[in-house]
């Protein structure tokens, strides 16, 4: 049996049937508006925040290691200094009088540059707690901002969720019923014109959303829906309100 062939008119329904259910598609995604990319951004630099804080006090924890590495080194040198003054008072000679003097004088350099150290690296873990603390501050701020912009979407996903699913579906179901061709020119016109719409209606003699008026002749045509009409102003696919108003009470049916 011979496949039925598809008259324009039929292509011209399907078309305005699909421009309909990708506008409703568009209407949805324009209502979420930049909200995905606003969370998509809050959650970035919500990561990138507890990020810094966690290398923050990494850093503190290592300063607080190196403190406690030389307060060990200081006692080190104060028991040493009392061996070393100990044994002084066993000496044979000056020499090693001397000698044991220097390495006690070395014993107090070594206090005294550990002494210098720990009081750095005390302004350091201040500065760095400085930091932390308006970080956390900042956290909290974005965090919360984060929350509540996650709610408007979930909400907003949530009431169209059912709805965009559906036409989702319908709209694969309606490009398989166009042929190849005319469905590419269709995606090109759409990527190409103002709110996505490559299938208008003739409204007052003119393209919808145009204010070109299209020569009676080429309306007529139009009408008879014995071809694809192309508007040469816009580039967009033109089809007559009767047939419009037809495929928009039926769609508006379909999802009612």
């Amino acid at each position: 049996m011979a496949k039925k062939e598809v008259t324009v008119e039929e292509k011209l329904r399907a078309l305005y049937d699909l421009q309909l259910i990708d506008s409703r598609i568009d209407d949805i995604r324009n209502v979420r508006g930049e909200l995905p990319l606003e969370v998509e951004d809050l959650e970035d630099e919500v990561a990138g925040l507890n990020t810094r804080i966690s290398n923050l006090a990494e850093d503190v924890a290592n300063l607080e290691a190196d403190i406690s590495n030389k307060k060990l080194a200081m006692e080190e040198s104060k028991t040493l200094i009392t061996k070393y003054e100990e044994q002084q008072k066993n000496v044979r000679n000056n020499r090693e009088f001397d000698s044991l003097s220097k390495e006690v004088e070395f014993q107090e350099l070594e206090i005294q540059l550990a002494e210098k150290r720990i009081k750095e690296f005390k302004a350091k873990i201040a500065q760095k707690n400085e930091v932390i603390d308006s970080t956390k501050e900042r956290l909290a701020q974005q965090q919360n901002h984060l929350d509540h912009k996650k709610n408007e979407l979930n909400a907003i996903l949530k009431e169209t969720e059912k709805e965009e699913k559906l036409l989702h579906e319908k709209s694969e179901e309606y490009s398989k019923s166009i042929d190849e061709h005319l469905l590419n020119a269709y995606n090109r016109i759409r990527t190409k014109v103002k709110n996505g719409l490559a299938v208008v209606s003739i409204e007052r003699g003119a393209a919808g959303g145009s204010f070109f008026t299209i020569p009676p002749q080429v309306q007529l045509e139009i009408a008879n829906r014995k071809k694809i009409t192309i508007d040469e102003h816009s580039g967009r696919i033109l089809v007559d309100a009767a047939l419009a108003q037809e495929e928009k009470d039926k769609i508006d049916s379909i999802f009612a």
